[in-house]
């Protein structure tokens, strides 16, 4: 046993400890801390590896919070040299503020990454807006979301390949968009300006038909059939047609069903698109009484 009693003393100068109730202060610090980490380890890790929605961030977790412990178990170690319970509760107070304020996006990326995989509000493959920036989730890391935009170099809502990184810190100060939480649908609309003069049924008909062709597989599995609701405007009628769709296939739908109602409006004689333009119609229904040459010159003079 002299080799442990020399290496207290030397532990005992080098931290300037003048009695071994230092030693014995931190020795039932770290073992405290050891337990709490061992009692709290075992249901984060099960916890962690669960919910996850990658095992490689889980993994990257639990090595981030065994380091974590590490570092706190050694600095609370070497607290508890000094002797003093009063020490140990102020570096306790002293060292939670420093972390907190020096490590503060670090940690708020941490949290958020656990609020993302607790609440789950997406996964990867869904497409949503966070701050303002529109794209389908990549990957969710520790540290970042990963879109894959949607728009920006083109209008509207097809990905335009460029990868964007959200930092999880801000997750928890920004408004989240999921286009699909809880169903796979969504519902678009194709508005259609028709002339006053044109059949509405006729009209009707025609959209209707169209958006059945393409999203058959969206009616089949929600059983939601397309709608119509209209509107008058000052030129004509606007009928918007509505159906589900799923957001990848957004813009193609819209394509699709835009070019099978242009080509049923140019084989009817029933329907017109409205469209700026100014007429000038004559009317010969009641033609004015032609004007006698007694009229003529009294008029004149």
């Amino acid at each position: 046993m002299e080799w442990l009693s020399s290496i207290l003393n030397q532990l005992l100068t080098l931290f300037w400890v003048s009695d071994k109730r230092g030693i014995l202060l931190s020795i039932v610090t770290i073992i405290g801390l050891l337990v709490i980490r061992a009692v709290l380890t075992r249901p984060v890790k099960a916890y962690v590896y669960k919910r996850a929605l990658k095992q490689e961030n889980a993994a990257n977790f639990m090595t981030t919070w065994k380091f974590f412990w590490f570092a706190i178990i050694a600095i609370f170690g070497v607290i508890g040299l000094s002797g003093s319970i009063k020490t140990l509760g102020i570096s306790v107070g002293f060292l939670g503020m420093l972390l907190g304020w020096s490590l503060q996006a670090p940690v708020t990326g941490i949290a958020a990454w656990l609020m993302l995989i607790l609440k789950r509000p997406f996964k990867i493959g869904q497409r949503v807006i966070i701050a303002g920036v529109t794209g389908d989730v990549v990957d969710i890391t520790l540290t970042h979301v990963i879109l894959n935009q949607v728009g920006g170099t083109v209008v509207g809502e097809e990905r335009s390949g460029r990868g964007i990184l959200i930092p999880n810190a801000i997750l928890f100060s920004q408004t989240i968009t999921n286009y699909t939480l809880d169903v796979e649908y969504i519902l678009s609309e194709v508005p259609v300006r028709i002339t006053f003069q044109s059949d509405w049924d006729e009209a009707e008909q025609i959209l209707l038909n169209a958006a059945r062709k393409i999203v058959t597989d969206a009616i089949r599995e929600t059983g939601e059939e397309p709608f119509i609701r209209a509107e008058l405007f000052d030129a004509g009628v606007l009928m918007r047609l509505r159906y589900n769709t799923r957001p990848a296939e957004y813009a193609q739908n819209i394509n699709d069903i835009v070019k099978i109602i242009h080509a049923e409006f140019r084989k009817s004689d029933k329907v017109e698109f409205c469209y700026p333009h100014s007429e000038v119609l004559y009317s010969l229904k009641e033609p004015p009484p032609p004007i006698t040459l007694s009229e003529n010159r009294s008029s004149s003079t």
